[in-house]
């Protein structure tokens, strides 16, 4: 994928929503916003990162909060634009690109609304692969980059610089501005070097997220199985990951609630050929860790992802309800977002879920 365009932009939308894996704010929101923009006959670039000079200024996009509140207050495209520019003020130039902090969700396409009102072109990658709760659980600063400084804004001009001694304090400080804002807030963070980026970064999720949704596309169009659509092509993908099937079941309880500014919970499903046998997947924002039988079958930070039984479409946190039948789908992670570093800020420990991080391929 070379830009994004309206002929593109569902497989895009549909591949941010499984990259999320049920966080990061529902990609039909940011659709909507960027589907305005395009009908008007504007494209957005997509560049790969080796394609920027090392001492570019590349500055990343995001809106921080709770899904279940960005649902009904949505991103607000003149305050991402002034959170940009006031990075650039700070920073004392402009930027060369912009790259999502995140590739799921609502984050995975608000680089591309702000590339369509400023030109900027977009990063073919970002810092997780996927979605994370908290600011500092990305590559970037897992890899050295510092968070701070961190513009938090609202749609009423509210806007607040948070410079913190460390990437774990500024999304501290930055989570108690957003929740005065009501859970919602358009940030500028990590800025960085083009060389930086190019060390830091998770590349070509972008892309991924086009084929994925590609790929659930064209197996249903062929009137071929979507749930195999998706596990073959990571067979035979640019990026190959380990992926299966982890459950097959419907809901059959659900906790969902915002609390801390995040929406935490848990999600409890029944197989529908083992009606003794139980899913728990428990969620902060994303879904965290996958237990069958009280024994974990994935964990982050590889994916855990819900999508519909029938036509594979992924289903958010938000989203989930009573009766839904799913599939369950694990999908391991790129070896950067296996390091010890990384796992000691976005692995099973750090979110209290289990006591040590086991790969989903080594999980029988």
């Amino acid at each position: 994928m070379k830009e994004l365009t309206l002929k593109n932009l569902d497989d895009f939308l549909r591949g941010t929503a499984f990259l999320g894996t049920g966080g990061g704010g529902n990609p039909y929101v940011g659709g909507l916003m960027l589907r305005q923009e395009l009908e008007k006959g504007i494209n957005c670039n997509l560049i790969k990162g080796s394609e920027v000079d090392d001492d570019a200024l590349i500055i990343p996009i995001a809106v921080m909060g709770a899904p279940t509140v960005i649902v009904e207050r949505l991103p607000n495209a003149k305050s991402c634009i002034k959170a940009l520019r006031k990075m650039e003020e700070l920073m004392g130039k402009k930027a060369t690109a912009l790259i999502g902090a995140e590739a799921g969700g609502i984050n995975g396409t608000l680089p591309f609304i702000l590339s369509s009102y400023t030109g900027l072109p977009v990063i073919d990658g970002d810092g997780m692969g996927r979605a994370f709760p908290e600011l500092q659980m990305c590559t970037f600063g897992v890899y050295g980059v510092n968070c701070s400084p961190v513009i938090v804004r609202d749609e009423k001009d509210n806007e607040i610089i948070v410079n913190a001694e460390n990437n774990h304090a500024s999304e501290m400080f930055a989570r108690v501005v957003c929740m005065q804002m009501g859970t919602k807030s358009e940030i500028a963070l990590y800025p960085m070097t083009g060389k930086q980026m190019k060390e830091t970064s998770v590349h070509h999720t972008c892309t991924l997220a086009y084929e994925i949704g590609k790929s659930i596309r064209e197996a249903r169009d062929t009137g071929k199985s979507p749930l195999n659509g998706i596990i073959d092509y990571f067979k035979t993908s640019f990026d190959k990951r380990f992926c299966k099937l982890l459950f097959e079941g419907k809901v059959t309880d659900l906790l969902r609630e915002s609390t801390d500014g995040w929406a935490k919970g848990t999600v409890k499903l029944t197989s529908l050929s083992d009606p003794n046998q139980e899913m728990v997947v428990q969620l902060q924002n994303e879904f965290l860790i996958a237990l069958v039988d009280n024994k974990p079958v994935a964990m982050v930070p590889d994916l855990i992802c819900l999508v519909d039984l029938e036509t594979a479409e992924p289903i958010t946190a938000e989203d989930v309800k009573y009766g839904q039948r799913v599939n369950v789908i694990g999908v391991s992670v790129p070896e950067n977002m296996r390091s010890k570093e990384a796992l000691d800020t976005f692995g099973p420990v750090p979110f209290k879920v289990w006591d040590e991080y086991i790969p989903i391929e080594k999980i029988s």
